[in-house]
């Protein structure tokens, strides 16, 4: 079984790879192995305390760790190539399904270049003697397989919770959480390094040393040292926790593939308040945005999707202050307002790939197409607009910078504007196809489509609006030339003016291709992945 399934995964990839596919995956693959290389240079180079080494290669293996994990909550993404429901109808054992999912695993760029980083451990052992580098190989092996198995288990569990009402609070946590890594990180590269390398932190080392991620390290410089009952004590530690996690995923994977994740439909309450009744129109357009505000609310992809992207552009904010940033980083706190628009632009412009054959019900209606961009255009604004302009309003005045006021209440009805007109750009130019929720129970998955794809779609994305706002750019870049803050507050109404300009516009090149191409966009959207 692991021979086929790791073959069957082989011909997927080859048959799948295509052009902006491959070009995704050699620039994936050029990151990760400079990655690779920066741990391996720790491993390798000499310092003149031991505990340095062994402190600084804990540290960033935890790291790896974190971001097998949490990489694929941050992007929406994950490797969907081979799906358990594909064989929920074959005769096949959980355990051995699962031991041979988990080999399939190891097939893909990302294991090959973790592979190399872990690689670190043997020469790290290198130092001590052959015997060392032996038990730095074998650990370099099995903490490939925990960071894989750990991803699986993770992703697996926040999946089936997600889909279910229940978990939607969790949900939310855990995007937070994941936007908190990117805090982690930044605190990490700018405080806790140099803080490791010279013994200030002893606490932080310590937790560092006893999450499995670390217990190769730690068993390498045991070898060399010697100790080798203590080596031998963490490789079987080791040992029991991928058991563990084998054990765990194979009913997980049970779970997944017998328990179908469509429990049909909300109940709801038959009486509406007064508040949602005045609130949105009673037109074609007000039933579309109550509908798409519903949707946001209730289906789990769009929170993974929405929610992950707004959290983490709301703690970006406060990044330069914990690392202590100054200057340029911290001056540029005041403008994430834009850059939670941003966020939720990048990874919410699949609309009608979420949607799959739904989108049928729109097209079978005369005229419908208007009324369904321009509400889905209204509403993701209502969502994302509070958060963007609440941080427009309160950075500014918390980090001292008032003279950023003029920049940013310009930038973010620009910036909101153009999003909501790319969003529905990308829906219908971009459109991909996702796994039927009734048939996938995580609510990452994407059908094997390339993360690098993805972020180069995000990227055209980004530039789309900030060629929006460069209005606004321009004339306070002129205003502070000139000195004259009135050209800099024109920006205010420019931003606003040229926002609602933005979304009618491409909003309207939106509907006329939904118009024209609406059956092929429903073939794409409706394909089984």
């Amino acid at each position: 079984m692991v021979g086929v399934l790791v073959r069957l995964k082989l011909r997927v990839l080859r048959n799948s790879l295509r052009g902006r596919q491959i070009a995704g995956m050699v620039l994936g693959g050029v990151f990760g192995l400079l990655a690779a290389a920066f741990t391996i240079g720790i491993a390798v180079f000499p310092v003149p305390e031991a505990r340095i080494s062994v402190d600084l290669l804990t540290s960033v293996y935890a790291v790896w760790a974190a971001g097998w994990v949490l990489a694929p909550i941050a992007t929406g993404g994950g490797d969907d190539t081979l799906r358990p429901e594909h064989f929920a109808l074959l005769p096949i054992g959980r355990r051995k399904l699962a031991i041979g999912l988990l080999a399939a695993s190891f097939v893909g760029v990302t294991a090959v270049v973790s592979m190399l980083a872990f690689l670190g451990l043997a020469f790290y052992g290198l130092r001590f003697g052959a015997g060392a580098a032996f038990v730095g190989l074998v650990f370099g092996v099995l903490q490939l397989a925990f960071v894989v198995l750990l991803y699986r288990v993770v992703m697996a569990a926040l999946g089936a919770l997600l889909t279910s009402r229940k978990g939607k609070e969790l949900g939310i946590i855990v995007v937070a959480l994941t936007g908190l890594s990117g805090v982690a990180v930044n605190y990490v590269v700018n405080s806790l390094g140099p803080a490791i390398v010279s013994g200030r932190m002893p606490g932080f080392v310590s937790v560092m040393h006893s999450l499995p991620s670390g217990w190769g390290t730690l068993a390498v410089h045991a070898a060399g040292t010697g100790e080798w009952a203590v080596a031998g004590g963490l490789f079987a530690a080791l040992l029991a926790v991928i058991a563990v996690l084998v054990v765990v995923w194979g009913a997980l994977l049970a779970r997944q593939i017998t328990t179908p994740s469509f429990r049909g439909a909300a109940r709801t309450r038959a009486k509406r308040t007064r508040a949602s009744r005045t609130l949105l129109p009673a037109t074609p357009v007000g039933a579309v945005v109550r509908k798409e505000l519903l949707t946001w609310w209730r289906d789990a992809r769009r929170r993974v999707a929405l929610l992950s992207t707004l959290l983490i552009g709301l703690v970006i904010t406060v990044v330069p202050a914990l690392s202590g940033g100054t200057g340029g980083r911290a001056s540029m706190l005041p403008f994430f307002g834009v850059a939670v628009v941003f966020f939720a632009s990048m990874q919410s412009g699949n609309l009608y790939g979420m949607d799959g054959s739904a989108l049928w019900h729109t097209l079978v209606v005369p005229g419908a197409e208007r009324a369904d961009i321009r509400g889905r255009q209204l509403a993701w604004a209502l969502i994302v607009g509070p958060a963007a302009l609440a941080l427009a309003i309160v950075l500014p005045a918390v980090t001292g910078k008032t003279s950023a006021y003029p920049w940013v209440l310009g930038l973010v009805p620009a910036a909101l504007g153009g999003g909501a007109g790319v969003l529905v750009l990308q829906s219908v130019f971009l459109a991909f196809p996702l796994p039927d929720q009734r048939r996938s129970s995580s609510p990452w998955s994407s059908g094997g489509r390339p993360g690098c794809a993805r972020a180069a779609l995000m990227l055209a994305t980004t530039l789309l609006i900030v060629i929006g706002a460069l209005p606004v750019v321009a004339l306070g870049v002129a205003g502070t030339l000139a000195d004259l803050p009135v050209l800099q507050w024109l920006g205010v109404p420019v931003g606003v003016v040229s926002g609602i300009a933005l979304a009618w516009w491409w909003g309207s090149l939106a509907q006329r291709r939904l118009v024209a191409r609406g059956p092929e966009l429903l073939a794409t959207v409706s394909k089984e992945r």
